[in-house]
């Protein structure tokens, strides 16, 4: 009969924690069911509380996880010489940059799109019409799919798109937020890694979780923002081939939603195949279905997982699962926070709890974090000196 091999010393030291607190509950007289429901009805207040004030929660998260993206600049700055205060700065003003670029980019292709769209409305009422006699050849009468439809006009679309355009108050409030938040965060950057080290001193798992999710959501954010790069240029070397208008307008959408999982991709492809629909015809929509389809497999599917590693730490129906509900708590910017929010919840209500890591197994990228680890590397991948060794306690 074969003999089971003796759980290692972690696993003894989890399963007494375990028996100790399952005899507490015990003698507290209180049921299991009873602190399971408490915890739901506490989660979903937190729930509607974000919910409520996501307005400024989104933005100041936003922040955060941007600062954290550019922190490596400022150690590697900080390495050569430079004195903090001019590399937390340094860092700061490449995070306005890129934001910038992002917010110009899009005011872009939104103005571009609402100028040329009024040229395509003949094609538009030609392929409505011709969708229209398809359906009724299948017994939908015209007048059904009228009464659907009848809103739907190339009139509608820029009006829609206009109105996006000139809603500036909401996106004003959010950067003046976003702006403030990365002001504040870049003076607490200055102090950043010795608050770390004290915090590892004192709490090491709370710092792992914490140092683990910065590292995650830093890699993610670099390389999502690289690949898109690389993605959207070569978007726009295959419309531009085709020749489809506003290319740079596509490459512009096609760059932004690869920031959203699981559904980005189809996001950013349904409008440049269309409009090669109107202005070329079915086989250069076609095409362009082939070749985003192409380049989405090779690139995002093959290529950029390799170079994110465990940076998204969850398995795709998790992440597709954080799309749904973050974009429904956090709003629109919820959509592109999916991950990072996720990834934060994971590393202080699981990674940090002992009792929790087995939650790893089956919704962790990597299983194997279901077992306990040390902290390798400092906030900003300094090493950490002797004195505040990592993962003591």
């Amino acid at each position: 009969m074969t003999q089971r091999p003796d759980p290692s010393a972690e696993q003894r030291e989890l399963r007494r924690i375990s028996g100790q607190l399952d005899g507490l509950t015990d003698r507290i007289g209180t049921p299991r069911v009873l602190l399971v429901l408490l915890s739901v009805g506490a989660g979903i207040l937190i729930i509607f509380g974000i919910r409520e004030f996501n307005d400024i929660i989104a933005p100041v998260f936003f922040g955060i996880n941007l600062v954290l993206a550019a922190a490596p600049l400022a150690s590697w700055l900080r390495r050569r010489g430079v004195p903090k205060a001019l590399a937390a700065t340094a860092a700061g003003i490449a995070v306005l940059i890129f934001l910038f670029l992002f917010f110009y980019a899009i005011y872009y292709a939104i103005a571009a799109f609402v100028q040329e769209m009024p040229r395509y409305a003949p094609q538009f009422i030609s392929l409505y019409n011709s969708a229209l006699e398809l359906l009724g050849s299948f017994g939908i009468t015209t007048l059904q799919i009228t009464q659907q439809l009848q809103g739907i006009n190339p009139q509608s679309v820029v009006s829609a798109a206009t109105g996006v355009l000139s809603n500036v108050g909401s996106v004003g409030s959010l950067l003046l937020v976003l702006l403030t938040v990365i002001f504040f965060l870049v003076l607490d950057l200055i102090s950043i890694d010795d608050r770390m080290r004290i915090s590892d001193m004192v709490n090491p798992r709370i710092t792992e979780a914490l140092v683990s999710f910065s590292q995650g959501v830093r890699r993610y954010w670099v390389v999502t923002t690289v690949f898109g790069i690389i993605v959207a240029v070569l978007d726009v070397v295959l419309l531009m081939a085709i020749g489809v208008p506003l290319a740079l307008v596509w490459g512009v959408l096609s760059f932004i939603t690869n920031y959203i999982p699981n559904i980005g991709f189809v996001l950013g492809l349904v409008p440049p195949a269309l409009m090669a629909l109107l202005d070329s015809g079915p086989v250069a929509a076609l095409i362009v279905v082939i070749g985003y389809s192409v380049l989405n497999f090779v690139i995002q599917s093959l290529i950029q997982p390799k170079f994110t590693g465990d940076a998204v730490g969850v398995t795709p129906t998790i992440s597709f699962l954080s799309l749904l509900f973050w974009a429904s708590v956090l709003g629109p910017l919820g959509a592109l926070l999916a991950l990072p929010s996720t990834l934060l919840v994971k590393a202080l209500l699981i990674d940090a709890d002992p009792k929790m890591r087995w939650l790893n197994a089956f919704i962790a990228s990597d299983p194997s974090t279901a077992k306990a680890g040390n902290i390798t590397e400092s906030f900003h991948g300094d090493d950490v000196p002797p004195d505040a060794e990592p993962g003591r306690g």
